[in-house]
């Protein structure tokens, strides 16, 4: 009983840990150029983290989900972003290298329920690359 008490105060506690909460997207300086059905493939499955238009689903208020999404927003918008186009982006050899392998997007995003446009197939790849 105690063991359960303490883990929920825990739970109550990392509530107020402020990161992970600013779901404010910045702006979208110049978005990338796509045809429609590219653009539709990366709004369902990279642009949560690849653009500054993420949306933010409910468990995202919620510590340690939030500090885990903010974290992967965070990382993913410095890596490519696909609303900052006039800045410098990764080389197109290595993005095709990362979703041929299946690396992107990641296990973690295309399990979750509400990410089943993140599960791609090979069309869907072929298109992105």
């Amino acid at each position: 009983m105690r063991i359960a008490a303490g883990l929920a105060g825990l739970i109550v506690v990392i509530q107020f840990v402020p990161y992970g909460r600013d779901h404010e997207n910045p702006p979208v300086t110049r978005a990338a150029e796509l045809d429609p059905g590219t653009r539709a493939i990366v709004a369902g499955a990279c642009a949560d983290c690849h653009s500054n238009l993420t949306r933010w689903p409910w468990y995202t208020n919620v510590a340690p989900a939030s500090w885990f999404a903010q974290s992967d927003v965070d990382g993913g918008r410095q890596v490519l972003n696909f609303s900052e186009w006039d800045r410098a982006q990764p080389a197109v050899d290595e993005l095709v290298e990362i979703v041929a392998g299946g690396q992107m997007p990641p296990r973690k995003y295309r399990v979750l329920p509400n990410h089943a446009d993140a599960r791609l197939d090979d069309a869907q790849k072929t298109r992105l690359i």
